[in-house]
């Protein structure tokens, strides 16, 4: 029997009845989140050089086909939740987004509306770079509200409560979890986001250079907390779909973010305009 010495209480419910609606906390940070995001990418896209007058356009799509490819990517992994029950893939309310399959369709949105509206690619990674990462802290808060993306039992000052209908029957018999979903969060808004400010602010990074970071460092935190997670449907050689995922993500990463740096042009400038060997600021 496990001897728990402090505990983090989950919450009594995950939602607001106002009359006869009802508002789920999870969408509220999920909202927040792309709020978030889209006032942060924004202001980093004109920074770098872009046209903020085309992103009202290029943010709707990417958020729009990114949360369809991340629901529809969630649902084919968690086809047994939905037995019986196929209208419930529209309650995106219970939870239920594959971020990677989010980031894939939104990328690919990303691509068609920029090229679209003349836009900046490059510049619009860059300025995404450190938008999505919090946007991803703000939604991991609303797993917390739903009692999901746990990880395994641990006797931890911080582990979390979770309600005995919510354990994997594996489970069931004890109390507190690993918040893997905390973990996350704090990795993106102690790590994630500071590195990259940081690098940028030092003037490390080329551009086009740091979402390849984002991708880096966010694939190395998620790699680890899949490891403790206990919601995958499947492993192989004892890793998650989610964590193999990770590791390509790392790899591309890391080719990217070496290919952006070889490059070498300057923030706002496109890449057509200026020569390799110019690395200069004042290329402007």
């Amino acid at each position: 029997m496990m001897t728990i010495w402090a505990s983090i209480p989950s919450p009594p419910n995950n939602t607001i009845d106002l009359g006869p609606l009802t508002i789920h906390f999870y969408g509220i940070l999920i909202g927040l989140g792309v709020i978030i995001a889209a006032i942060v990418t924004t202001r980093r896209y004109e920074k770098f050089g872009g046209n903020p007058a085309i992103l009202d356009s290029v943010i709707l799509w990417t958020v729009a086909i990114g949360f369809l490819g991340a629901r529809i990517a969630y649902i084919s992994t968690h086809t047994d939740r939905y037995s019986g029950r196929w209208h419930a893939v529209l309650f995106i309310w219970e939870g239920g987004l594959a971020l990677y399959g989010g980031l894939i369709a939104g990328a690919l949105a990303a691509v068609y509306t920029l090229r679209k509206h003349n836009g900046d690619f490059a510049a619009f990674t860059d300025a995404v770079a450190v938008g999505l990462p919090l946007a991803q802290a703000m939604g991991r808060f609303g797993n917390y509200f739903n009692q999901e993306l746990f990880g395994t039992p641990t006797t931890l000052p911080w582990g979390l409560e979770i309600d005995e209908a919510r354990r994997p029957p594996e489970y069931a018999s004890f109390e507190t979890f690993h918040p893997t979903f905390l973990y996350e969060a704090l990795w993106n808004l102690l790590i994630t986001v500071p590195l990259i400010l940081y690098l940028e602010r030092k003037g490390r990074l080329a551009k086009g250079a740091s979402f390849p970071v984002y991708m880096i460092v966010y694939g190395v935190g998620r790699f680890l907390t899949e490891l403790l997670r206990t919601d995958t449907t499947f492993r192989i050689l004892g890793i998650s779909r989610n964590g193999w995922v990770s590791i390509g993500a790392i790899i591309a990463g890391v080719i990217i973010l070496v290919m952006a740096q070889r490059r070498g042009v300057a923030r706002g400038q496109p890449f057509s305009s200026l020569e390799s060997e110019d690395l200069s600021p004042e290329a402007n």
